[in-house]
């Protein structure tokens, strides 16, 4: 059989797909071009026209942007992005970041799995399990691969039954449709980007940032004086508009204070005053300013408290505005002022935690409450700590206590990710699918700080009913990389060569979850598949994807692949999927909708003729929108136009705090709750650590006091650096760090303070081993003065490579010195991790781009 009859594509186009990809560099970034259409012959032969296609940016980065390759022949030759329109501040265009320009580098890489295959020593019941990550791989066919997958889960479920078969991860809604329609599987939850502001919002009445917006749109932003970014750098974390959003702040006149571990990018460039913190201590620093506002507020001649807001809008601040039947005593106000614990919570108190002075503190809290009109944006990294709750918790109450909410110009909560900078509801949204879900029937779902005891005592917490046993004996990793994104990889893989039976991965490269599986199954990328639309994007725009090229080698959808595991497992596959994949993508252009210009009313985005619908061959209707099919597909985009005034502006709380009886909160008390009883019952529901109903400040595990072995003494421990994890523009998360145009671009080390990198011998580009109880793992040093004393940066998301003759990792895995511990709502801790650095007197490090590839099936074979 040849190559092009088994793939669709034959070998010669998919190297010409692969050359052409490296032959072009990345195109000029500058805000301003638009470019025109380009036919493409300066690339290709006279007779062949190049054709520009909206072309999926599908990651998880908070950017969402518009991608567009230039096909030719077949071949994808170029990249741009977004030239649709002039860029203009009301009206941006949706520029991509280096990550965007790369995706040929993705798709097409060397380094794609192009056929089934499974380990060589691998047999049902496991084979020789300690081999996974480092067995031969043998290319099997697609009937077998899935008579695999079909008999194991079968044997399993008889053998150990349906809780033994753990789905990992929310996302592979295929994959699960068909597992829960063949008697269920084990889940797995956790709080991942979002950290403690997962759960703790809703209890308090706030919002979480990515459902619903505490953060008011983009020109109101303008409106500000002050703008406070207390953990947020959207300049690496949201490529796209969202650093160009604040920019039109500040040169609307607003001053900026970034709050940080770190003098970011996002930082200098809006030429922000640095506060520079202690990671995983803002919490402290919270309490610090209010205890601060507290001690200088004078109603009539220094108001810096908002009394009446507090009042109206809140519950539990004092004892006068308790909800009935708690103790009176319990008021946040006394515990700040220790009226009856005898320790305030005073600006030296927090100083002595956070690292910023307490004559620092009290002139973060004058500017907060002097200034009229302020914008306190975070984002969700400052949470991602063990006991996080409290300080989503302090961070509202700041807001509270001074009034920055529901008013234009005033704005208390999460802007990140794809709301970064312009928070609100989406104006524009794709329709869905049309396919049905089907709940799971088990209830059995593991928390991510308990993966590695539920694998090795088979026991893990379920919330409300305690201890819970657990027999996993089979891994399905359905659309997510949770191997390489959970804490403790080390322990982890150990696990898997002991425990489970049997481990597989649908997907496109050979990430860590793949790498340690039984079989992996070849996916499409949405270049491959029908078309996409890329949902959410920031408010403002709708971004569509149409395919680009067929699948490549032996790649299959999901879908296709949920289907055919389905039919062998003998579930109805046409009730878990009545309709093509075509038809799925149709549904979400004819639902499609927009704001009309009354800012209310939604009407259909698209308008559909009887032709359209007669030569895409599916069901559907004609209608009137806004911009036709045809065209839409050719721009990529479909964006509102904002202007001062018009309909679309957002003010979070709005009707809330004008009317708080009216518009109640959707809380136990109906207002903001800054004592909150429910935080505490939901807590002793899960069972690990009671969360206090009011922000009351409570001791970090793996946090900045354990780094010392004598708190009094400060006397520092053996893990005496504290290390956080900042999102990389190398990666998306974990998805790309495989592509060497973005490895040459961003090295990834481990940044360090000079003084620190002096102290200890080390010089900038030394390999360095960072260790902890956890783990180990190698980087070279970038030193600088840019990052407070004490404290590493490792940036998140590298995939793990484990040097099997020492045990360390040699690509500066963030979650080779994670540690799983559940705490609270079960919230990960990503940035509370203690660990120690040193010079590395082994072998230096190769540079990350000069490693392999994970090329398995190459081009020889």
């Amino acid at each position: 059989m040849t190559d092009k009859s088994r793939s669709g594509i034959s070998r010669r186009t998919f190297i010409q797909l692969g050359s052409a990809a490296a032959a072009i560099a990345t195109l000029p970034i500058g805000r301003g071009l638009r470019a025109e259409t380009v036919t493409g012959q300066a690339s290709a032969s006279p007779d062949k026209v190049g054709v520009w296609k909206p072309a999926a940016c599908w990651h998880n980065c908070g950017g969402r942007c518009l991608n567009k390759a230039l096909v030719v022949g077949g071949v994808v030759e170029r990249q741009k992005t977004d030239d649709t329109h002039t860029d203009s501040p009301n009206n941006p265009q949706q520029r991509g970041c280096l990550r965007g320009r790369s995706q040929r580098k993705q798709v097409f890489g060397l380094d794609r799995v192009r056929y089934p295959m499974k380990r060589k020593n691998w047999a049902p019941g496991g084979g020789d399990k300690s081999l996974r990550g480092r067995d031969q791989w043998v290319r099997i066919s697609w009937d077998e691969a899935l008579d695999i997958v079909a008999s194991e889960t079968k044997r399993i479920k008889e053998k150990y039954g349906n809780e033994s078969i753990w789905l990992t991860g929310g996302n592979g809604t295929h994959y699960l449709n068909v597992y829960a329609n063949y008697g269920g599987y084990t889940s797995d939850w956790g709080t991942t980007s979002w950290g403690a502001w997962k759960d703790t919002p809703g209890y308090i009445g706030v919002h979480d940032g990515w459902i619903k917006f505490g953060a008011n749109d983009r020109l109101d932003l303008r409106k500000s004086q002050l703008v406070v970014l207390w953990g947020a750098n959207p300049a690496w974390s949201s490529p796209g508009s969202p650093s160009y959003n604040y920019l039109q702040a500040k040169k609307a006149g607003a001053r900026f204070i970034c709050i940080d571990p770190s003098y970011t990018a996002t930082c200098e460039l809006l030429d922000a005053e640095w506060m520079p913190i202690n990671p995983g201590t803002d919490h402290a620093l919270a309490l610090g300013v209010m205890s601060a506002l507290l001690e200088e507020d004078d109603p009539a001649s220094n108001p810096l408290i908002d009394w009446d807001f507090l009042n109206r809008c809140c519950v539990g601040f004092d004892k006068d505005h308790m909800p009935a039947g708690v103790n009176p005593d319990d008021n946040f106000k006394d515990y700040l002022l220790g009226t009856f614990t005898g320790e305030p919570k005073t600006p030296e108190w927090a100083a002595d935690i956070c690292g910023v002075s307490a004559e620092d503190i009290r002139s973060l809290a004058r500017q907060i409450g002097g200034t009229k009109r302020v914008a306190l944006l975070t984002g969700w990294a400052p949470a991602r700590i063990h006991n996080g709750e409290g300080w989503v918790h302090a961070f509202s109450t700041l807001g509270f206590m001074t009034g920055h909410m529901g008013r234009p110009g005033r704005m208390t909560g999460v802007s990140c990710h794809y709301a970064a900078g312009n928070g609100g509801p989406r104006l524009v949204n794709g329709g869905d699918a049309g396919l049905p879900a089907f709940p799971n029937p088990l209830k059995s779902t593991i928390n991510h700080n308990e993966i590695n005891r539920a694998l090795s005592e088979g026991v893990f917490r379920q919330r409300g009913s305690g201890e819970k046993r657990v027999d996993i004996q089979m891994m399905f990793h359905t659309f997510n990389a949770t191997m390489q994104t959970r804490a403790n990889i080390t322990e982890g893989i150990k696990l898997l060569r002991e425990k489970v039976e049997f481990i597989v991965s649908p997907t496109y490269v050979l990430h860590t979850s793949a790498k340690y599986s039984d079989v992996v199954l070849p996916v499409t990328t949405e270049w491959e598949r029908e078309g996409t639309i890329l949902n959410p994007s920031n408010r403002d725009v709708l971004i569509v994807a149409v395919n680009i090229v067929p699948p490549l080698y032996e790649a299959k959808s999901d879908q296709w692949i949920a289907k055919e595991i389905g039919k062998r497992l003998g579930v109805d596959v046409n009730k878990v999927f009545p309709t093509t994949e075509k038809q799925q993508f149709f549904n979400t252009l004819q639902g499609a909708n927009v704001i009309d210009d009354d800012g209310k009313t939604k009407v259909p985005l698209l308008t559909i003729t009887e032709q359209d619908l007669a030569e895409w061959g599916v069901t559907g209707r004609a209608q009137q929108g806004k911009i036709a099919l045809k065209a839409f597909l050719e721009k990529g985009s479909y964006q509102v136009t904002r202007q001062e005034g018009d309909n679309y502006g957002y003010i979070a709380y709005e009707d809330f705090v004008r009317d708080p009886q009216g518009h109640p909160r959707d809380t136990d008390s109906g207002k903001f709750e800054i004592y909150c009883a429910k935080l505490t019952k939901i807590s002793q529901e899960y069972g690990w650590n009671e969360v206090p109903a009011i922000p009351a400040y409570t001791q970090k595990p793996k946090g900045y006091e354990e780094s010392f072995s004598d708190w009094k003494g400060k006397v520092k421990s053996e893990h005496p650096f504290q290390l956080y994890n900042p999102h990389y523009l190398r990666r998306s998360h974990s998805t790309l760090d495989n592509v060497p145009w973005l490895r040459e671009a961003w090295p990834s080390p481990v940044y360090l303070n000079k003084s620190d990198a002096v102290r200890l011998g080390i010089q900038h580009g030394d390999t360095v081993l960072i260790s902890n109880a956890a783990g180990k793992t190698l980087r070279p040093a970038w030193v600088t003065e840019t990052l407070k004393p004490g404290v590493v940066a490792l940036p998140h998301g590298s995939w793990f490579e484990l040097d099997e003759s020492t045990g360390v990792d040699l690509a500066g895995a963030d979650n080779a010195v994670s540690e799983q511990v559940a705490t609270g709502f079960g919230t990960s801790g990503w940035n509370t991790v203690l660990c120690n650095v040193e010079k590395w007197h082994g072998e230096a490090l190769i540079a990350d781009v000069a490693r392999p590839q994970r090329i398995i099936f190459g081009e020889e074979q």
